[in-house]
């Protein structure tokens, strides 16, 4: 008789070859396998079939707080996965990326299910990242209340307290299909008729089924900490934050970036696409030549307001010379720039460059970071005193010997003969990660200066509840430029990224606000262009780096898109700032 362990069946006897039996998985033997846990580099012994959850308790694996998912052989896992074999495994705790990414998605999901149950035909939508939260669409025929908040958080209590499991199921894609057609998911069903998949993993919560990119939490319990506020049209579902999580992540005002969502959203409708499935389904009929026409034209138009608005109040106030621009690596801050001077240009503004990279300070006087590495994300980075002697002197009409930084001679810094002066129609346009920090220019007044942010704020969802954070179409973005121009591996870009991140959570989106305009510089097309070309550079990430664990997961990404030819990009695109063919010199 067959004896069982999980779901595994133990057999007495394999046949290797016609001269070697291998005696495996005996019964009379203790079958166990060696796990390594890469937290603590140890390596246990465990029994077979035993899941990641079990052998985080069996073992002391050094995590400060409660794992939500793993990594096997650095591939993303959910807590519920039993093992056969030897392995490496790390845990992730919510003081990580793809830990707050499952937090998330199991925070959602009991969302989800409560809204459906206490409203009729009620339906949530996952929409972007904002206010250190996820603004949450509620759909219930009517304004939200506050007596329904109270009911909301009360339900989802309720749900966490029960401990309800998030149970993984894998189907053939049909079958998926049907369930998800019945439960009126048209924006699901969409994206999975188009993905060519054979079989899709989705996940249940008692009678609740749904489609999550990502790994779950073993079940609701696991959520111990949460917020859900009124916000827009819905909801804020707000976090632990990652350096206490026993307190949740401050909340902050960002009314702004919420129009900006708006007038993205609006631009979906003259489009006609809002998920993954609509794009894929234009681009298998033949009409991503006109998706990519339309939205060039919707950014540009864009550029166009955004440059009247600065003609009108040079008109208006004389003194109005700078124009800042800011915005996190990847964002096409270069691109933009040199589009919004053409249009300057055009309305008979005179535009002239200056970087703010050519006042950094020399490499011995640059601060640094708490690894005493060196800090250029750092504003004391910035030579301070020279770049604001020198804005003074230019606002008053004087002829200023700019600097260059020489980066190629380790840093130092040298006079070209770059000389400065602003005539009567002159603007001059300074980009950098600074432009909107106070501290850059305390003494300059505020009526001298014009502040943009640039950024891929918001992008296509893969469906209702799955966006694709702006980070990791950032993080495409750079991935390829740093492979095409600066010969970076995909490993390499991935591992500055944290690093990266970082910096802009304390010297950037802290001021995203103070901004006169935003400008986002995603495309609902884009991923699609650039698909084919990174994902031979991701293909390079060895497994045997930790690296690999993100690369699989853009390249999970990537495969459910359809390709967009880039050939059919005009040449002005911000897209080719890092796929190349551009009509600009950078």
């Amino acid at each position: 008789m067959p004896h069982h362990l999980g779901f595994f069946t133990i057999k007495k006897m394999v046949k290797i070859s016609k001269r070697t039996t291998f005696v495996y998985n005996n019964p009379i033997l203790k079958y166990m396998i060696k796990v390594t846990c890469t937290n603590n580099q140890k390596t246990e012994t465990v029994k077979a079939g035993s899941s990641l959850l079990e052998i985080f308790y069996s073992i002391d694996c050094n995590l400060k707080y409660r794992p939500l998912c793993a990594t096997i052989n650095n591939k993303a896992k959910s807590l519920n996965t039993r093992l056969y074999d030897n392995v490496d495994i790390h845990y992730f705790d919510i003081t990580s990326a793809i830990g707050k990414k499952t937090y998330l998605l199991g925070l959602f999901f009991i969302l989800s299910k409560v809204i459906e149950e206490l409203y009729p035909n009620g339906k949530v939508e996952m929409a972007n990242s904002i206010s250190k939260g996820t603004y949450c669409p509620v759909h219930i025929g009517r304004a939200l209340t506050e007596d329904d908040i109270l009911a909301i958080n009360n339900r989802t209590q309720e749900i966490i307290d029960s401990a309800i499991p998030f149970v993984r199921h894998r189907e053939h894609t049909e079958a998926v299909i049907e369930m998800m057609e019945q439960k009126g998911r048209t924006d699901l069903v969409r994206l999975l008729k188009t993905t060519g998949k054979i079989y899709t993993t989705y996940y249940t919560l008692e009678d609740n089924a749904d489609f999550f990119f990502g790994t779950l939490p073993p079940d609701t319990s696991f959520i111990h900490l949460y917020g859900i506020e009124l916000y827009g049209n819905g909801v804020l579902l707000r976090f632990p934050d990652s350096k206490n999580p026993s307190q949740l992540r401050e909340r902050t005002v960002q009314d702004k970036m919420f129009k900006i969502f708006d007038e993205f959203h609006s631009w979906q409708k003259i489009l006609g696409i809002s998920t993954l499935g609509d794009l894929n389904l234009a681009t298998s009929t033949g009409h991503s030549n006109m998706i990519i026409n339309i939205a060039e034209a919707l950014q540009s138009n864009k550029i166009v307001h955004i440059a009247d608005a600065i003609v009108e109040r040079h008109k208006k106030n004389n003194l109005l010379k700078l124009i800042m621009i800011s915005g996190p690596s990847s964002s096409g801050k270069t691109t933009f720039s040199k589009r919004l001077q053409v249009q300057l240009l055009a309305n008979g503004i005179n535009p002239k460059v200056l970087s703010m990279d050519d006042y950094f300070l020399g490499r011995e006087r640059t601060p640094k970071d708490e690894n005493g590495d060196y800090d250029f994300e750092s504003l004391y980075a910035i030579d301070l005193e020279l770049f604001n002697s020198q804005l003074k002197d230019l606002l008053a009409g004087k002829e200023v010997n700019t600097p260059t930084f020489n980066f190629k001679k380790g840093g130092v810094r040298e006079y070209n003969g770059n000389i400065l002066k602003l005539g009567e129609n002159d603007v001059l346009l300074i980009e950098g990660i600074h432009a909107l920090n106070p501290d850059l220019m305390p003494e300059i007044p505020a009526e001298a200066k014009f502040l943009i942010y640039v950024s891929a704020l918001t992008s296509i969802r893969l469906d209702k509840h799955n966006y694709i954070p702006t980070t990791d179409n950032r993080l495409l973005r750079r991935m390829l430029r740093d492979y095409k121009y600066r010969q970076f591996s995909a490993k390499d870009t991935i591992a500055r990224w944290a690093s990266v991140r970082a910096g802009e959570e304390k010297w950037i989106f802290p001021y995203q606000e103070n901004a006169d305009v935003m400008f986002n510089s995603a495309t609902l097309f884009e991923i699609a262009v650039i698909k084919d070309m990174i994902e031979p550079i991701l293909s390079e990430v060895p497994q045997n780096c930790p690296e690999y664990t993100k690369a699989e997961e853009l390249k999970k990404l990537l495969s459910m898109f359809n390709t967009i030819p880039s050939q059919n990009l005009p040449p002005t695109s911000l897209v080719r700032e890092f796929i190349g063919g551009s009509s600009f010199h950078y």
